[in-house]
């Protein structure tokens, strides 16, 4: 015998609906737990901003990680997983100081970052191009002739902008200051609209 539309409503309705908020509060303590234990290698959150959601990935050295949409991040963290460490978990507080520096950033509040990096997943010339990048001012560009010279060989130009191209941490290791020669944005991870964006921001400044 089958049970009635109003008896099943009843069930439905005698159901515990999810709360949110315990939720919110086992995840913090497992976070937790996970610190303690050793066991939490990465942590991740996203954040708002003007050039999309942005990825902010982290370990224990400092922030390792940063990804726009269109990199995938699901993508990006399969890929941590492999490269730094699969004990990875979903911990915003873990990234705070990131996303308000990031915040006051896009703000106009700030002009330089003061965070600690996780450069490993940059090795050889291009972590010498990257070790360079926050000596380019705020507001200004430099070419990739430029930032190859910068970094010790001229003649890399085309390696420079490989290592711009496949800076893991954007924005924050500024990337977007360098441009073609002729002025042209370049490649950028993010795409162009969002190396303008970032350009013109500080240029606002």
């Amino acid at each position: 015998m089958s049970t009635s539309e109003p008896e099943n409503a009843r069930l439905f309705d005698a159901l515990p609906l999810v709360d949110e908020e315990a939720n919110a509060r086992l995840h913090e303590r497992l976070v937790a737990a996970a610190q303690r234990d050793g066991v939490l290698d990465v942590a991740y959150r996203t954040i708002a901003t003007p050039v999309g959601e942005l990825l902010l990935a982290g370990t224990g050295h400092g922030l390792v990680r940063i990804a726009y949409p269109s990199q995938g991040h699901e993508a990006v963290l399969a890929s941590l997983a492999q490269t730094v460490s699969p004990r990875i978990l979903h911990a915003p507080r873990q990234l705070d100081q990131a996303s308000r520096q990031l915040d006051e950033y896009f703000a106009g509040q700030r002009t330089a970052f003061d965070l600690p990096l996780d450069l490993r997943l940059a090795t050889g010339f291009r972590r010498t191009v990257l070790a360079h990048l926050p000596a380019i001012p705020y507001g200004h560009t430099e070419s990739y002739a430029q930032v190859a010279a910068a970094a010790g060989s001229p003649r890399a130009v085309r390696a420079a902008g490989t290592a711009c191209a496949r800076n893991p941490l954007p924005v924050v290791v500024p990337c977007h200051r360098v441009v073609k020669s002729d002025g042209t944005m370049g490649r950028y991870a993010g795409g162009e609209d969002a190396k303008r964006t970032l350009l013109t921001l500080e240029a606002a400044a």
